[in-house]
């Protein structure tokens, strides 16, 4: 069951990591102009950021329950 759970979460990570395209801004994805220099994150952009560090944190804690249930 966590190994399904981990499967799903680095799928959503590597969306939301692929998405976030560091200057660019979503707009890039999309064909749009982005800027030349780091521009502070805001809106989607900065939610999709936490939402990242947040599914970070969960898979490592699955990935060492995974191990501790194993052992």
């Amino acid at each position: 069951m966590l190994t399904n759970i981990q499967i799903v979460i680095s799928i959503v990570l590597i969306v939301l990591i692929l998405l976030q395209e560091r200057g660019g801004g979503l707009s890039g994805i999309f064909g749009g102009q982005g800027g030349e220099f780091y521009q502070t994150r805001r809106g989607l952009e900065r939610s999709m950021f936490f939402i990242t560090i947040f599914l970070v944190a969960v898979f490592i804690t699955l990935s060492i329950l995974n191990i501790a249930i194993k052992a």
